[in-house]
């Protein structure tokens, strides 16, 4: 993994961060839990993306989704977990701590980029990072959630579902899933109790909604069916 070229990345407060977004500024800063990076005007509401256990907010996946989702009207603040910023730093592998302590940093990015003066922030993100704002969402409450290839349960370990905290989940749900995705896929999810969440699956697409050559569709064309999907999700909740 690369290190972040810190001319990229400005230093700033918290403070000034919710100043600069009450301002309608887009940008790339550094704040003491870490990265922040800005992307797309606010028109249809704010989308606090967070991660997946292996690559950060620099990956292709979210870059393109990114990209997509400012097309629709969909600004989007990515963040970066400590131990990623570890694995920059050290320039190697490491798994991710235990679940609650990423659900405690994302509480802090989540009360740095509220306020009251700034549109509600939705929550959401790629795979573990789904999970961790599913998890904060049930705890503390969200204006909602967006799950992009949401990890319904560990690679080859169908039965060990991770959905018992999704009955304390009140805020609208919009799951977006590859429906070929190993860790959740068209056929498991028609048996899971996912109460008033929305799914949308995109045809053919695997757990970072590549689909297969023979399909005739391509990641670009169900990245952008999804993010249209979310945008528009958004708009109505």
């Amino acid at each position: 993994m690369s290190h972040y070229a810190a001319q990229d990345y400005e230093p700033i407060t918290p403070a000034l961060c919710r100043e600069r977004l009450a301002a309608g500024q887009l940008g790339r800063w550094w704040l003491p839990d870490g990265p922040l990076e800005v992307r797309g005007e606010a028109r249809v509401g704010r989308l606090l993306m967070v991660h997946g256990a292996g690559s950060g907010q620099d990956s292709t996946f979210l870059q393109r989704c990114r990209d997509a989702l400012a097309e629709q009207g969909v600004q989007t603040l990515a963040i970066e977990f400590a131990y990623l910023q570890q694995m920059r730093r050290e320039a190697r592998r490491r798994p991710p701590p235990r679940i609650d302590r990423l659900v405690e940093e994302l509480m802090r990015w989540c009360d740095t980029l509220t306020h009251s003066s700034l549109p509600p922030l939705w929550l959401g993100g790629k795979s573990m990072g789904g999970r961790v704002a599913s998890l904060l969402a049930a705890r503390d409450g969200a204006a909602g959630l967006i799950l992009c290839g949401y990890p319904f349960h560990p690679s080859g370990k169908p039965d060990s579902l991770r959905l018992s905290h999704w009955p304390l989940i009140s805020c609208p749900t919009l799951v977006v899933q590859g429906s070929r995705d190993l860790f959740g896929s068209r056929q498991e999810i028609a048996g899971y109790d996912l109460g008033h969440a929305r799914v949308h699956l995109l045809e053919d697409g695997d757990h970072d909604w590549r689909p297969r050559r023979s399909s005739g569709r391509t990641q670009a064309l169900l990245i952008d069916e999804a993010a249209k999907v979310i945008a528009d999700f958004m708009a109505t909740h």
